[in-house]
């Protein structure tokens, strides 16, 4: 079957390249290309065609096309040949170019195998493998960006992010001439282009839009006080009446109170109660019908905590009692693996933890930063955090400099280094090199410990020759590799 698929697929571009030939030849006084529909390899690989010229010459349009490889866009007068070339493509795919010179232009069609696009469920693309073609059915949800169109597309087995959404037209940048609004049911197609490992479709073509018959049109008192309160809902709707879905574990501090509805419009008001844990936040769902069909549209809802934000020094010094405290740090030592009994730092200090809930299946290790939110409590005198509960873990890896430059560029995920320092360039920021037996890394300014102050470096007491270990991103800086973000850990005492 697949030789078969090659042979018409041949056929057809033998066809399109002899009519091409002649049409160049016939049509164009001074421009003249070998072929116009150029092949390529589903495999990857090159293919050549060679232009004849009386002017100067330019090809566009190849900034539709991150995947194509052309030798050179533009030349003088007479013969040149130019070289086509693309990686292996997950499924086919095509770009139009145009190939221009003084006033005559010649349309040059590349094609990488035959277009294949897959329907496929949000957990699909998800699992999917990279650069191929999806057409997904969801409904449209959180519209954060309304001039490239970013928002993510939801169906009942997840959620991806869609970068990038085409106009009617193709054009990038047009997004609010389609008319989306959150809650619409759209059927959209796309390749998939993941950034820092999260799976995204990327400059979308909306084949079709299915308007919802619910949505939320504003609301009041979307962000509530520790106290509790009131939150209202005004909700549009053109089907049959409104039901309310709040999250399982929502409903044990939200609960509704009424439901008005005077045709098209309706009030939906929400009670909260008080607030003595840190932060919260939930999704509230609305629903209508109109007897065939479940429309939805969705509001988000937070409230305030009763959580005192700290650096260590300042949960060190206020009084032992009930309070709930966050504070952060890197996990200097693991002193109990079972129940999470742990030492963490800051640039203000240091301080033992006793307890972490759940502990075992936060997979949290030496060297990472962890946001953590409990009582101030003491034993024998001693400061301590007592049955924390870890809201954040940021997994920080050990490596020596040469594993370092190995990574990919990132902002969030960060490296614990160990080296020697040198060649201090600047002593207010901090920028120095940082070597080890592997190799040698400049390091772009130095914090004074995580969340501690910047332009202190001389606060550190670090001259060339310590040893030292910090902690930072992987960076460049027109193509040179350094460490950024970077804070102090502590000094390596031999």
């Amino acid at each position: 079957m697949k030789k078969h698929l090659f042979i018409v697929l041949a056929a057809v571009i033998s066809l399109f390249s002899s009519c091409a030939e002649d049409d160049a030849a016939i049509g164009l006084s001074g421009l003249k290309v070998s072929q116009s529909y150029v092949a390529l390899p589903i495999e990857g690989g090159s293919t050549d065609i060679t232009i004849e010229s009386k002017s100067e010459w330019i090809i566009t349009g190849n900034d539709k096309a991150d995947w194509l490889t052309i030798s050179t866009t533009q030349g003088l007068q007479g013969e040149s040949k130019i070289t086509f070339s693309a990686d292996e493509a997950v499924d086919g795919r095509s770009v139009e170019l145009k190939l221009s010179s003084a006033n005559e232009t010649q349309n040059l069609t590349i094609m990488q195998g035959l277009p294949v696009i897959s329907e496929a469920t949000c957990a699909e693309v998800i699992a999917g493998p990279e650069k191929k073609i999806y057409k997904v059915t969801g409904v449209v949800s959180n519209i954060s960006n309304t001039v490239y169109g970013n928002w993510n597309i939801v169906d009942a087995t997840g959620k991806v992010y869609v970068y990038g959404t085409l106009d009617a037209k193709g054009n990038e940048k047009n997004f609010a001439s389609l008319g989306l609004e959150e809650g619409d049911e759209v059927t959209i197609q796309g390749p998939k282009e993941s950034y820092q490992g999260t799976p995204q479709l990327k400059n979308v073509t909306v084949l079709k839009i299915n308007k919802s018959l619910i949505k939320v049109d504003s609301v009041y008192n979307d962000v509530l006080p520790v106290e509790g309160g009131i939150f209202e809902a005004y909700i549009i709707t053109k089907g049959d009446g409104v039901s309310v879905e709040i999250p399982e574990d929502a409903k044990e501090w939200l609960s509704i109170v009424s439901i008005d509805q005077n045709g098209t419009d309706a009030c939906v008001k929400f009670q909260a109660a008080r607030n003595e844990g840190g932060d919260r936040s939930t999704s509230i769902t609305f629903r209508t019908t109109d007897g065939k069909k479940d429309y939805t549209s969705k509001t988000e809802l937070s409230q305030k905590g009763a959580i005192v934000e700290a650096t260590v020094a300042e949960f060190i010094a206020a009084e032992v009692g009930a309070t709930q405290y966050r504070i952060s740090g890197v996990v200097t030592k693991i002193a109990n693996e079972k129940y999470g009994n742990i030492y963490i730092k800051d640039f203000s200090g240091d301080v033992y933890i006793y307890g972490i809930k759940d502990f075992a299946d936060s997979n949290i290790k030496e060297g990472d930063i962890v946001t953590l939110v409990g009582p101030r409590a003491e034993y024998k005198g001693t400061p301590q955090m007592t049955n924390a509960v870890a809201e954040d873990v940021k997994s920080v890896k050990a490596v020596t400099v040469a594993e370092f430059l190995e990574k990919e560029e990132s902002t969030s995920q960060y490296y614990q280094l160990t080296g020697t320092v040198s060649n201090i360039a600047n002593t207010v920021y901090g920028n120095f090199d940082i070597t080890d037996e592997s190799g040698k890394v400049y390091v772009y300014g130095l914090l004074t410990g995580w969340n501690g102050a910047s332009k202190q470096f001389e606060s550190l007491g670090i001259v060339e020759g310590d040893k030292i270990t910090i902690c930072g991103v992987r960076a460049s800086y027109r193509d040179s590799d350094q460490v950024g973000s970077g804070f102090f850990i502590s000094k390596v005492t031999e």
